[in-house]
């Protein structure tokens, strides 16, 4: 079963612009993400895609292949639909470009999901809060399973509400989402082909659009190690351990990628 790992890259940011480029370490903040993406064991391939020639000229540089797409497209879902239109594959892995220290083994883990289970079409991870007040920030994302491993919803807002205790219960309650997922393919360009749903416009998450036209989510429970960078003040934090990790030479060694033909 061929696998590939895409990294959807855009240079806006409302919080931090052009941050996929920020390099305070010598590398651009996306070439991290990307040698982390190379680092897991299933995708035979990783790209990046981008509609911005600099992300692009960046990609060149540090030797990752860069597919370039419209700039019309409304989420990193569509980008990455288009890029792989072509090409032969069966399960694609969408990475988001700001998580410079994602877990290698979680990416694999959203791949294994579809692998395991022939029926599923797309699959995402979730991991245990560690503490209530991250509950309760909007900028984390929950999400609530059934007892087969299935999303029912996802939501900015804290869910379940716990009534006994005003909103908040216990963090061990609640599923903090992480954003990465993988689709096969066919699915891929199905759902991103329909309109964008009500829902996924107000809590501005697009995985609520295969939710709202009845298509199943698996979820899979992994070890939340890492945050995404959505403001400089994160960027800076990241920075410093990467520093304090390089003085302690913890070096990583990229592994080459067989690659995918296009049909």
């Amino acid at each position: 079963m061929k696998v590939l790992a895409c990294i959807p890259a855009r240079y806006g940011s409302t919080r931090f612009p052009a941050k996929v480029l920020a390099k305070d370490t010598g590398k651009f903040l996306i070439q991290h993400t990307y040698e982390r993406a190379c680092l897991a064991k299933l995708p035979e391939k990783v790209i990046i895609t981008t509609d911005d020639e600099r992300i692009a000229a960046a990609a060149e540089s540090f030797g990752a292949e860069c597919v370039m797409t419209s700039a019309k497209h409304k989420s990193g879902t569509d980008r990455i639909a288009e890029a792989v239109a072509d090409m032969d594959v069966d399960i694609v892995l969408n990475v988001q470009a700001d998580e410079p220290e994602i877990d290698p083994a979680n990416i694999d883990k959203a791949a294994e999901l579809l692998i395991g289970n022939p029926d599923a079409q797309m699959s995402t991870l979730a991991a245990e809060f560690q503490t209530v007040e991250q509950v309760s920030d909007p900028n984390i994302v929950k999400v609530i399973t059934d007892n087969k491993s299935r999303a029912i919803y996802f939501s900015r807002s804290v869910i379940p509400y716990d009534r006994e205790k005003s909103g908040v219960g216990k963090s061990q309650q609640y599923l903090r989402h992480i954003g990465i997922y993988a689709y096969r393919k066919g699915f891929l360009l199905k759902i991103t082909a329909l309109p964008q749903t009500p829902l996924e416009k107000i809590e501005k998450l697009e995985q609520l659009r295969a939710i709202e036209n009845g298509f199943p989510i698996i979820v899979g429970k992994v070890k939340h190690t890492s945050d995404g960078i959505d403001t400089p003040q994160q960027y800076a934090e990241f920075v410093k351990r990467y520093k304090k990790d390089r003085n302690n030479n913890k070096k990583l060694v990229i592994p080459a990628k067989a690659g995918i033909q296009k049909n």
